[in-house]
């Protein structure tokens, strides 16, 4: 099945609000969880940038389980950011995590390098995957972990519904209209092996780690 890429932006606040009202607690909790099996014994402090932060919830999530982390997390549209807002006043997280607007690539985050890059699900919204790629080499320090994961697109678009009716039964119809579009929008670990290989990232690891999820993880060369 060829990739349909989605909108790259969520600009609805109606559609803003069911993230950041829905229970993604097993997927997230999951993400931390893969962190640290990728990078055991990795002590992370410093700043960390989140790529695509939407609400806000992986970027409070790994603030919480990394409390020597300060959490920049990034994210282009002004809705999702405004019910991060929401959910993080009052968190106890303000003085470790802040939400920007920015729009990759045209604007920066606020610092210039980051000790390591963390993305959750913005690689299959962009049009040109290269977006993300060029980011993560230009803000990831030398020696910082790098740690991407994001949906793998099925075989075809049966694939895709029953993935709906199996995951996302329970939610609102319109989380279940975006989670079939964005399985449609993913790529394929090869797609994305290829992807890292022309930016010159081939010393990163993509690999499935569910049936619908990949990630990316490494440690970016010093030097």
């Amino acid at each position: 099945m060829h990739r349909t890429p989605e909108p790259e932006l969520m600009l609805d606040p109606e559609q803003a609000r069911a993230y950041a009202e829905a229970d993604f607690e097993a997927p997230h909790s999951r993400f931390v969880e893969l962190f640290r099996e990728a990078f055991p014994g990795l002590t992370v402090s410093g700043p960390v940038l989140d790529l695509g932060c939407g609400p806000g919830d992986i970027s409070m999530r790994f603030a919480r389980a990394f409390p020597e982390a300060n959490v920049d997390g990034v994210d282009g549209a002004p809705a999702m950011l405004a019910e991060g807002e929401r959910l993080l006043a009052g968190s106890g997280l303000e003085d470790r995590v802040r939400l920007v607007q920015a729009c990759l690539p045209a604007d920066a985050p606020p610092r210039e390098r980051y000790r390591g890059v963390i993305s959750n699900s913005l690689l299959h919204h962009l049009h040109e995957p290269a977006v993300l790629w060029d980011a993560v080499a230009r803000y990831t320090e030398p020696g910082g972990f790098v740690f991407i994961m994001d949906l793998m697109r099925p075989d075809s678009r049966a694939s895709a519904e029953a993935m709906v009716a199996q995951y996302a039964a329970d939610e609102p119809p319109v989380l279940q209209r975006d989670f079939f579009h964005s399985l449609l929008a993913a790529f394929r670990v090869d797609e994305v092996r290829e992807q890292l290989d022309r930016a010159g990232l081939a010393g990163l690891d993509v690999r499935a780690v569910s049936d619908r999820h990949l990630v990316v993880s490494g440690l970016m060369r010093a030097g």
